[in-house]
């Protein structure tokens, strides 16, 4: 049994097939995760995966089918009520079915109401026996919440607009890789621009035109204004000390600064107060960005779990997995999410533990180094599976099992684990028309298990190979644990017969452990804010650094928030309050350790 874990999760991802705009595309995804603790065993739902996971001790996950659950509707939500975990998901041109089930590993979900169409959504039982929900995923409305009748699941009362975004002031909010908001590349933006009239800031679509679509021009214009503008979606309530935490989603889960704000409330509609330090979820850098539409629970033990969406986004923007990490309360009920090193293996220590002490459980030694492969297809480069990026990677020049990546550590190390992420590329796969199971026809989820083969071995001279792990399962971020570690200097993968006959493609061969020498020195952080919603921190170059983690905050004991920086000495934050102080703190790493620095101001009151 594994004693770590390392995002993102290695979970069986399902693969979906879409068809639209006259283009096929295939990919595996996992994304809107909703975790949730009931009688004793913790449950994951997560979009477009046909089923759910189930743990006793959030390492070890089970996949339990279920191709009848609402598979086509997004953001499943789970809750207990009572004796019953409840379940509901997004319609939007639907009454929306609410269902529940006393044991969800033996018992079927039933329906028990359809109050009306909503998206995005959150049940919420307070400890009072009321009952509330929580909707929302535009970039033109706000979340939505309203008081539930516990009986009947009907709206008791009207609904109440809770969170808007405001772009303008978190800069977070802001739309765009790093924050840069891209209007001139959006093909809404380029279709509608033409018929922008700069006078009177409106759309004017000719007559026949808004007959043929339906849309008036006044529609349109909200349209149009919308683009460059962020997805507010994705809400979960959590209570802690008596007051109410609802967090959110945005910008977009495309986007690497995608992550979960939260505002504060002392009752389950408001009003809330946004929290000082926000996002409290976000990873905009290292192998895996993204941490958005996530959830927040309590474990056993007390210790409190955030789980996320974390974006790849290459062959569809859905593309996406799921990450974990350990999240708390600090002494001034501010919430917070511990994700430093975010995609780093993490051990989860018995009984409570202060979330924000935990540190990778392992460093990373492939970062960077050679790597050789049986072959390579054009375009493609063996360092793109050791780049620390899960949107590049090395692809096979040949779909023919028996083909190989091989990465040199430079010298024999503390091997501790691996993770193997397989990347899909140019995947377009036909059904026939009445497997396509979403309203629209167009969305394929595939139910039978794909397979992936493929073996792991490690070797310190490079002739004499130890097998490590003969994998044959259902995967595409597959983590090995490998107990009391291995001396190694060479790790190698040779891929086996893959889904749907695709060629070996690894987009991250991530070997951990230990280096077994020196730690780097102290960065040397000069910082400067530029304008309301950046700022800039540059520090000298590193010997012997691999990169630095940037933690940053609004306060200089609340560095909540982080950005992992690899193979460069400056990065821009774009994920700042406006009108707000900060302080940063820049710690140099690699394969031997962190080195903390000094915590220094960039904008104070």
């Amino acid at each position: 049994m594994k004693q770590t874990y390392c995002n993102p999760l290695d979970l069986n991802y399902r693969y979906q097939h879409i068809k639209e705009g006259g283009r096929a595309a295939g990919f595996r995804e996992g994304a809107d995760p909703t975790l949730v603790r009931f009688k004793g065993r913790y449950y994951l739902f997560v979009s477009m995966s046909a089923g759910f996971w189930h743990s006793a001790d959030l390492l070890n996950w089970e996949f339990h089918a279920a191709p009848d659950l609402l598979i086509y509707d997004y953001a499943p939500d789970v809750r207990q009520v009572g004796e019953y975990l409840y379940f509901c998901a997004s319609r939007r041109s639907a009454d929306c079915p609410i269902l529940r089930t006393a044991d969800p590993l033996t018992q079927p979900f039933t329906q028990v109401a359809a109050p009306f169409p909503f998206w995005d959504p959150d049940l919420f039982w307070d400890d009072d026996g009321r009952l509330y929900l929580y909707w929302g995923c535009t970039n033109t409305e706000p979340i939505w919440g309203v008081e539930l009748d516990p009986e009947t699941l009907q709206p008791m009362g009207e609904k109440k607009a809770l969170i808007a975004g405001d772009p303008d002031t978190l800069g977070y909010e802001r739309p765009g890789d790093n924050g840069v908001v891209d209007r001139e590349h959006s093909v809404v933006y380029q279709a509608m621009k033409q018929f922008y009239d700069p006078e009177t800031r409106q759309i004017r679509l000719p007559a026949q035109m808004e007959q043929a679509s339906g849309y008036s021009s006044a529609a349109m214009t909200a349209i149009f204004n919308a683009v460059g503008q962020p997805y507010i979606e994705g809400a979960f309530m959590t209570k802690h000390g008596g007051r109410y935490y609802l967090q959110y989603a945005c910008p977009g889960t495309q986007y690497n600064t995608y992550a979960d704000g939260v505002y504060v409330g002392d009752s389950p509609l408001g009003p809330f107060v946004r929290q000082a330090s926000n996002p409290f979820s976000a990873k905009p850098g290292g192998f895996a960005a993204g941490a958005g539409h996530g959830s927040t629970i309590a474990d056993e033990y007390g210790n409190y779990w955030h789980a996320a969406t974390m974006r790849v986004s290459v062959n569809h923007d859905f593309e996406r997995r799921v990450g974990l990490w350990p999240a708390g309360f600090d002494e001034d009920g501010t919430l917070y999410c511990n994700q430093n090193f975010g995609d780093y293996p993490i051990r989860i220590p018995a009984g409570r533990f202060d979330a924000r002490a935990l540190g990778p459980a392992w460093m990373l030694l492939s970062y960077a180094k050679p790597a050789a492969a049986s072959s390579t297809a054009a375009g493609s480069s063996p360092a793109n599976a050791v780049d620390e990026n899960n949107r590049t990677w090395w692809s096979a020049a040949s779909a023919d099992p028996g083909q190989w990546l091989c990465v040199d550590l430079g010298r024999a190390m503390d091997v501790r684990a691996v993770q193997v992420n397989l990347a899909d590329e140019g995947l377009a796969v036909p059904f026939a028309p009445e497997q396509y199971g979403d309203d629209r026809g167009t969305r394929h989820i595939e139910l039978a298990a794909q397979l992936s083969h493929y073996t792991v071995e490690a070797s310190a001279d490079g002739e004499h190979w130890q097998v490590l792990e003969q994998l044959e399962r259902e995967c595409c971020c597959g983590y090995t644990e490998i107990p009391g570690g291995v001396s190694a200097r060479y790790v190698r993968v040779t891929g086996g017969v893959l889904p749907y006959g695709q060629a070996l493609r690894i987009s991250g061969l991530r070997v951990l452990g230990s280096g077994g020498d020196t730690k780097p020195a102290h960065a040397q952080t000069p910082a400067e804010p530029l304008g309301e919603l950046d700022a800039q921190v540059r520090w000298q170059p590193v010997p012997g650094a691999q990169g630095c983690n940037v933690c940053y905050g609004c306060a200089p004991d609340k560095l909540y928030q982080s950005w992992l920086v690899y193979g460069a000495d400056e990065v821009r934050l774009t994920t700042l309050t406006k009108d707000q102080p900060y302080w940063v703190r820049v710690d140099s790493f690699n394969e031997n350790g962190i080195t903390p620095g000094a915590v220094i101001p960039v904008r104070e009151e």
